[in-house]
């Protein structure tokens, strides 16, 4: 029997399906996680660097007190940005992060990007993204000297301290991985990566999911949002959602191309973490109860062009961590 969750090291179990918190407006958040919970959704997957913890926050608040749903149901996961890496910081800013979520524990708590940047008094500015604050207006970006090792050893005092149940990782690569696992007490229990069939990332999956770190694909539709279609690459090739083949095989499911799109990643194991406003694509997009061919999954999967979107060079930001 097919099953809705995945197993982590550590015991702990995530939906394989949850609502991705990326881009979603402070003035619909709430609603929209409200909603989210209302559909049955139960993971949300959010960050320091999105800018709506807060607002995510009060739609669960509001959907625990009118009895929709417990906290203990519920699998919230979170990130630590690049300026907050210091192991002095990482736990200061998780319990700020804590505070604006209105939680006393997070389910899994992942380092966003593998790099560290200076750090940012949340005080000057909050979420400090890429760029110093005192020059907002250019690309410039300032990193700072800190090894993985002592941010790890920072990420693992988290669990002992009951902060997170669980902690992962986010943009790693294989190589960075493999020298984590040398010195991890508690190993990773996630990687979130770019995943959809123009970035399939195969070795990378088979290699973390060989050493018991389970995948959560985010960007799971490829080159749909604004922000992706502004780089030229994505010009020259054909929407997922639109293309030729995803429109066959969702025709002969009597599924959407989202669909398609998202059970070619939950039926390998693949949690997912769409999003959307509008309560029938909610629900199509938990639908797992339906199988692809592996023919089809295999046909998906050969659209692979290496196409990456969420690169910070891409944008402008001289942050090289992808070759």
């Amino acid at each position: 029997m097919f099953s809705k969750v995945v197993h982590l090291s550590g015991g702990n179990e995530m939906p394989l399906t949850g609502y991705g918190l990326w881009d979603v407006g402070r003035a619909v958040c709430a609603d929209q996680v409200y909603a989210a919970i209302k559909e049955g959704y139960r993971c949300f997957d959010g960050a320091c660097d999105y800018d709506n913890e807060v607002e995510a926050g009060l739609g669960i608040a509001r959907a625990i007190q009118d009895g929709l749903v417990e906290r203990n149901e519920l699998f919230i996961v979170t990130k630590l940005w690049c300026t907050f890496h210091d192991p002095k910081h990482v736990k200061t800013i998780v319990r700020k992060q804590l505070l604006d979520w209105g939680l006393e524990y997070f389910d899994l708590y992942l380092i966003h990007f593998p790099v560290s940047l200076e750090y940012v008094e949340p005080s000057e500015s909050y979420p400090p993204g890429w760029v110093a604050p005192s020059d907002p207006n250019t690309k410039s970006v300032k990193f700072a000297h800190i090894p993985m090792h002592q941010t790890w050893a920072a990420m693992e005092s988290l669990v002992l301290d009951k902060l997170t149940k669980s902690i992962g990782i986010s943009n790693f690569d294989i190589q960075l991985i493999s020298d984590l696992l040398c010195y991890a007490t508690i190993p990773p229990a996630v990687l979130q990566i770019e995943h959809h069939p123009y970035l399939t990332q195969s070795r990378l999956v088979d290699y973390a999911q060989s050493r018991g770190i389970a995948i959560t694909a985010y960007c799971s539709f490829g080159p749909q949002s604004a922000v992706a279609a502004k780089l030229a690459n994505v010009s020259k090739l054909d929407s997922l959602l639109d293309h030729q083949l995803i429109r066959k095989i969702s025709s002969e499911h009597n599924k959407s191309p989202s669909q398609v799109l998202l059970r070619w990643a939950t039926q390998r194991g693949i949690a997912v973490i769409p999003k959307s406003g509008k309560s029938e694509h909610m629900r199509q997009n938990m639908d797992m109860q339906w199988n692809l061919e592996k023919s089809e999954i295999e046909a998906i999967s050969a659209l692979n062009q290496g196409l990456r979107l969420n690169d910070p060079v891409l944008h402008g930001f001289d942050v090289p961590i992808f070759s």
